[in-house]
């Protein structure tokens, strides 16, 4: 089984931004002891709960620690971004870790709308995002006006399709990053594979699963590691944002003081859309999500307060490898 890591560079409350990106850096460092396959980072802007609003940046950090995993953006969001400087940063972190870089492309504007207009882009026009990512391929192969620089090989490009894209994915013959609602959508993976369309870069169909996991000694402890990072989601949707990580206790006493049946189900869903269990269960779950998908790699998100408990995911995540 090939397994990859996604890192958002979660705060924890009380926790110092800066702390939080150095952590990240030293997980990917771990991560390439491990064994993973790829060390993917993200794109979030002014977001109190996540750290890393340029996933270039923060991987041109991690490439200068680390040897020979493979680095991606999980992804450069293009609206955000004029096409030209995706690809130039793209292209640039390619030269400085020749063959190790992925450049994930997503389509998702601000969280919110005062951070959508600091981003200067509020809406997105129909095709506006497929042209923009044709434009960001078109620099990075060399068929645009001007000639984005260094100019070295292009990284391989991979996009985004937690909610929509897989079939732009599909038309472009782009490997495909997939979850959320995605996951129990069978008709639209099934189309992505009889879809896709053949390109100098990508002759095949790739699709790469991303699922929320944890894994403890038993089901209820790895459920409970669920809960700082459910309590975040269902609070965005309540308060409008994504705040720091609390202790699984902090959380508990929370979740057992709300009177809001809503918010109390917002919780329990997210976590039954994760994958929780002991190793053993969470090795077959994972089985099972590449088998229904036809997914090739399984890019996992493993979040909780506790960053002891991370890092023996991460150690049980690594073994599987050798599955």
């Amino acid at each position: 089984m090939r397994v990859s890591l996604l890192d958002r560079s979660r705060t924890r409350s009380g926790e110092a931004d800066a702390q939080t990106i150095a952590t990240t850096v030293e997980r990917a460092v771990r991560a390439e002891e491990l064994g993973f396959h790829r060390f993917w980072t993200a794109e979030h802007h002014a977001v109190p709960g996540i750290a890393s609003s340029a996933p270039t940046v923060l991987l041109a950090a991690i490439g200068a620690r680390t040897r020979d995993i493979r680095l991606g953006t999980g992804g450069v969001m293009v609206p955000n971004h004029s096409p030209l400087v995706v690809a130039e940063q793209a292209l640039l972190l390619e030269a400085l870790f020749p063959g190790r870089i992925d450049l994930g492309l997503g389509g998702s504007l601000g969280f919110t709308a005062p951070i959508r207009r600091a981003l200067g882009r509020t809406v997105l026009g129909e095709g506006e995002y497929p042209a923009e990512v044709e434009r960001v391929r078109e620099y990075l192969s060399g068929r645009a006006g001007i000639t984005a620089r260094p100019s070295v090989a292009p990284p391989p490009v991979f996009l985004l399709a937690v909610r929509e894209g897989l079939a732009l994915a599909a038309e472009l013959g782009l490997p495909a990053v997939i979850g959320g609602p995605v996951l129990r959508d069978p008709d639209r993976i099934a189309a992505y594979f009889e879809d896709f369309r053949p390109s100098r870069t990508a002759p095949a169909p790739y699709l790469v699963v991303n699922v929320d996991v944890s894994v403890a000694e038993t089901e209820e402890r790895a459920r409970d590691l669920l809960l700082p990072e459910a309590w975040a989601y269902a609070d965005s949707r309540e308060a409008g944002e994504f705040r720091a990580l609390r202790p699984v206790e902090e959380v508990r006493r929370l979740l057992g003081e709300t009177s809001r049946d809503r918010k109390r189900g917002e919780v329990h869903g997210w976590m039954d859309s994760a994958i929780a269990g002991t190793p053993e269960q969470v090795a077959d779950a994972l089985t099972d999500l590449l088998d229904r998908t036809g997914g090739s790699e399984v890019l996992a998100n493993v979040s909780t307060y506790d960053r002891d408990e991370v890092r023996r995911t991460d150690e049980f995540l690594a073994s599987l490898q050798a599955r």
